[in-house]
């Protein structure tokens, strides 16, 4: 097969799948929205037809995936297009190490068709539940020093603009749109089609082992260089972490026995971990000692398997969380804040603390513009107060130059977000250009990009 590809058209189709209203919820429960009408669109000119029916009828337009952002970037009150009859496998070109899939193809089917065909992407982040254009549209990222972000494995995009418009872009047609797109928060348009780099299926071998949380701020910058995926977890009210380092092997498989990846990824990383997030929600004094039993739960252990067995595991426990980008040399100094600011508080933390790494690229919105980037994430059990951790680790990851990520939770405003993207203003007159009606608009994106 070969990568299927295109030139700006006007599309026309028969009527898609259609459905009254009916109340939408994103997957932590924390954002809800009532469009007036819900469709489920099978073609790029479905999509296009059922835009402009709602633009006709002055309906706003949002598409959503499976909802795994905490932010109301996909809520709407208008026309709701879900995506999940755009999936599948669209091209195959391995001359060009390109693989095209339909908006709605979710990362584990992308995942396991490409290694069906003996190929994966160079990184992705942890979780399997999204579609790929929810991904792509806010920013999903795993941990990579030189491998980046899902945005910037994108090599070409379909997008269905305001008037109706299908437009194929990449770095070659529309270029000025496909800079945007790559990271475009639903704001120019409903993507139908994804094109990602895609490389020969490759193997990992993972190495995650428990570390004092002392021992790796002092060797993170060393950490982060002798491997090609880094991260840990430190798990507050205590000086334990979890560190995982993830680099490429030339085999052969070895990967984790059905019964100890069940213990670990099951037993232990969601059901006793999810037990204590309940008992520390109702009991928050209880906290600290549940974080030094967490902490020590989790053994070391290697293992090497293909890139998606590797970098994703299940994640059954349902949270909320805040994620900042900070220039990479900031990170150590803000978790020593947040660690401190939490130490002479009374907030009591059952997750740990997320640290990963990012190269700069050069997407517009992408957290990781034109800097090295390292990512510091805070999570609460759904359900726990979370308010009050949350402004305190913003307060910190702002003031050494912290971008929030795009579809976690954060109080930053069109404001602040323009002085924290150099290409901001570009942006947002790509979206003028594209949207002036916003009938892709929606509160969120009133308030993240003005209007």
């Amino acid at each position: 097969m070969t990568e299927t590809t295109g030139t700006t058209t006007s599309a026309r189709a028969s009527s898609p799948r259609a459905a009254g209203p009916a109340r939408w919820r994103n997957w932590a429960g924390n954002v809800t929205a009532h469009p007036v009408r819900t469709v489920a669109p099978a073609s790029a000119a479905e999509v296009a037809e059922a835009v402009v029916r709602a633009a006709s009828d002055g309906l706003r337009v949002k598409a959503a995936g499976t909802g795994h952002s905490f932010t109301a970037a996909a809520a709407t009150d208008g026309l709701l297009i879900r995506p999940e009859r755009l999936g599948g496998l669209r091209a195959i070109d391995r001359a060009a190490g390109t693989v095209t899939v339909g908006a709605g193809t979710t990362l584990r089917h992308l995942n396991a068709t490409l290694s069906a065909h003996g190929l994966s992407l160079a990184n992705m982040g942890d979780i399997m539940e999204q579609t790929v254009s929810g991904a792509v549209s806010t920013g999903t990222h795993g941990t990579g020093r030189d491998s980046a972000s899902l945005s910037a494995q994108v090599r070409a995009l379909e997008l269905v603009t305001a008037d109706g418009t299908v437009l194929t872009c990449s770095a070659d047609e529309n270029p000025e749109v496909f800079a945007g797109a790559r990271l475009g928060l639903g704001a120019l348009g409903v993507i139908t089609a994804v094109t990602f780099a895609v490389e020969p299926e490759f193997l990992l071998r993972a190495r995650e082992e428990p570390m004092p949380l002392d021992r790796v701020t002092a060797e993170f910058e060393q950490l982060v260089a002798e491997n090609e995926h880094f991260e840990f977890y430190w798990f507050p009210h205590t000086g334990n972490c979890v560190t995982k380092r993830n680099n490429r092997s030339a085999g052969p498989a070895d990967p984790p026995g059905r019964v100890a990846a069940w213990v670990e990824d099951e037993l232990l990383s969601n059901g006793l971990f999810g037990a204590l997030c309940a008992v520390g929600r109702a009991v928050p004094a209880a906290v600290p000692g549940m974080a030094q039993l967490a902490g020590r739960a989790l053994s070391a252990r290697t293992y090497t398997d293909v890139p998606y067995r590797v970098f994703t595991s299940p994640r059954r426990v349902r949270f909320l969380e805040m994620e900042y980008a900070l220039p990479r040399e900031a990170a150590i100094p803000a978790l020593r804040e947040l660690r401190a600011a939490i130490e002479r508080s009374r907030l009591r933390v059952a997750f740990p603390v997320e640290v990963r790494t990012a190269p700069a690229d050069d997407i517009p919105l992408s957290t990781a513009h034109a800097r090295d980037t390292a990512y510091l994430a805070v999570h609460m059990y759904r359900g726990a107060p979370y308010r009050a951790y949350f402004r305190a680790a913003e307060q910190i990851m702002t003031a050494h130059g912290g971008r929030p990520h795009w579809g976690k939770l954060h109080s930053r405003d069109a404001g602040h977000l323009a002085a924290a993207y150099p290409r901001f203003a570009a942006f947002t007159a790509l979206r003028d250009r594209l949207d002036p009606q916003r009938v892709f608009g929606n509160d969120y994106l009133r308030r993240v990009l003005g209007d």
